[in-house]
């Protein structure tokens, strides 16, 4: 289907599921502020409050359990609905849905940090007064009035999402998913670049000093001439994608790619200039070293388009000798039959560990046409309450988990079980330990699950999991040392700032994306002559896209005192 037509496609669907929610709005149009005497204090008002996602179906999760929502109901007065649009791509279905007008109640959408494609629709949207100012409303809620304090959010959330000085401490879009203490890695998790534990063994050598490209060229040659099998006594392949298919991730060549934890391939040049990749050399670089890997065999020639369900096969038989990007915690490496190599230098010449002071994942925003619009913002807040999370998180009390002596919930054996066994049946239980994700669009922020709930995550204080493998790749990983040392940022990344510059026009945003696909289209070039081609011809079309003037443009941010993260 030609672009224009399928766009075409998508308006008119958001446009029927748009007069869907009028017509629901209006059967259900009657709002009640009175306060039964019976009321519970969360009480907030009797109605409806529908939102409209825009998101995967799994991450919209917009069928809810029955008993979930009557709890919701008693608690707080508010028939919570959720619908979303089924696209192939939720960006272009956002673009058609703030184009159809009616957003239902409240609208939610993806937005990991402000360099992603919804923000320009999302900004637009906000500047042509579409959506509710919502500093007002924050000010008297509990958590998301946390919000307000200066040091909460990290800097591209406060500064280019949430607060933004045009707005002139007006916020229109909320950032969600942002952990209540700052520098917080998390669940300790080691990802990257996996090997084959009997190919270390094999080869007596130390996968931990393996640290740049020619040294992991160098190990690919041994590997391949060891003569490896898999567990079905095929060929290994040396360099396979990553467990979640092909990718163009920059594990394996971290060295030859410019840029530093952000991964937007900007940096600084000897110079002190900022530089995007397409002005140097190393696109070129990582194109020669990939073909090289490539015309070798010592890389899957589907490195880039493998699908999930065959990586992760091949993990699983051993199939591989490298895995590009994986992590301690897959179920496919229980046996840990491969453990952590690595890691590739930057092309800065580091490799250490750097944690986000903080980091945020999705959004949401209320559309100026919402009435009473404080509801929405009220029943957001007790969703991120105690009490809101712990509904999300782990169920209802007696039916899904008991409360013990310190007030953290224990999961039943029984729904654990169920898990285990019958994890579609599970999910139907309906909240985000066994696989529903409604409370994600309201309620899942200011983060600390251990303080919260007792727990790291959903269950573990229940069942004791056989995470050896998982805890002995951080061993070997040196995890405790590299977070001992690790540096938390904060800042803006260079992408952070494509819409102050360009506005609705959007030009070079696309010759950003174009340079990305064209990166693909060099690795499987012909020759390098012909890569050459395709990536000068990608960075005359950022330049006349307005790349240089860009790169002004952030500099002078920078030297205006806004920290610059590469």
């Amino acid at each position: 289907m030609k672009q224009s037509l399928r766009k075409l496609v998508i308006s008119m669907v958001l446009m029927l599921a748009a007069f869907a929610l009028v017509a629901c709005s209006d059967n259900a149009s009657a709002i009640n502020t009175e306060k039964p005497e019976d009321a519970p204090d969360t009480w907030i008002a009797d109605r409806t409050i529908t939102g409209l996602v825009f998101q995967s179906a799994n991450d919209a999760s917009v069928d809810m359990n029955p008993e979930i929502k009557e709890y919701i109901k008693e608690r707080t007065g508010i028939n919570f609905e959720l619908q979303t649009v089924t696209a192939e791509d939720s960006t272009e279905a956002l673009a058609s849905g703030l184009a159809a007008g009616d957003l239902a109640d409240f609208t939610a959408f993806y937005l990991n940090n402000s360099g992603r494609p919804e923000m320009q629709l999302l900004l637009k949207a906000a500047n042509e007064g579409m959506f509710t100012d919502l500093t007002p409303l924050m000010e008297d809620t509990e958590t998301y009035s946390k919000y307000l304090d200066e040091d909460y959010l990290p800097a591209d959330t406060r500064d280019n999402i949430m607060f933004r000085d045009e707005w002139d401490g007006a916020s229109y879009l909320v950032h969600m998913a942002i952990n209540r203490e700052g520098g917080d890695a998390g669940r300790p998790t080691v990802g990257g670049l996996y090997i084959k534990k009997d190919i270390v063994e094999a080869l007596g050598i130390d996968p931990l000093e393996v640290n740049n490209s020619e040294e992991l060229y160098d190990l690919a040659v041994q590997i391949k001439n060891e003569n490896f099998t898999d567990d079905n006594g095929t060929e290994i392949t040396v360099i396979g994608p990553t467990a979640w298919g092909g990718s163009d991730r920059d594990w394996l060549y971290n060295d030859l790619v410019w840029t530093g934890i952000s991964g937007e391939k900007f940096m600084k040049n000897d110079d002190g200039e900022i530089q995007h990749e397409a002005q140097t050399d190393y696109g070129i670089k990582r194109v020669e070293y990939v073909q090289q890997l490539m015309n070798e065999g010592l890389m899957t020639p589907e490195y880039y388009t493998m699908e999930e369900t065959r990586a992760k096969e091949g993990i699983v038989n051993g199939s591989f000798a490298i895995v590009s990007d994986m992590h301690n915690y897959m179920p496919e490496n229980n046996d840990l039959a491969y453990i952590p190599l690595g890691p590739i230098e930057r092309v800065d010449g580091t490799n250490d560990m750097v944690i986000p002071y903080k980091s945020g994942y999705a959004g949401w925003a209320i559309p100026s046409t919402t009435e009473h619009p404080e509801h929405v913002m009220q029943f957001a807040d007790w969703l991120a309450s105690e009490e809101g999370k712990r509904l999300y998180f782990y169920g209802l009390e007696g039916r899904d988990y008991e409360l013990d002596e310190q007030g953290n919930p224990i999961v039943k054996q029984e729904v654990l079980d169920l898990l285990e066994s019958n994890p579609e049946e599970a999910k139907k239980r309906g909240y985000r330990g066994v696989g529903a994700y409604w409370g994600e669009h309201l309620g899942y922020t200011d983060m600390a699950n251990e303080a919260d709930f007792g727990e790291l995550e959903y269950g573990s204080s229940v069942v004791q999991k056989d995470t050896s493998a998982a805890t002995e790749a951080l061993e070997l990983y040196n995890y405790d040392e590299r977070l001992e040392n690790a540096r938390v940022i904060d800042g803006m990344t260079v992408q952070s700032f494509l819409y102050e510059f360009e506005g609705d026009d959007g030009n070079l945003t696309t010759a950003f994306n174009r340079y990305n696909e064209d990166m693909l289209r060099a690795y499987y070039a012909k020759t390098l002559e012909e890569a050459q081609i395709i990536l000068d011809e990608s960075l005359t079309n950022l330049e006349n896209n307005g790349l240089n003037e860009f790169l002004d443009f952030v500099e002078q941010k920078e030297a205006d005192g806004v920290t610059i993260k590469f």
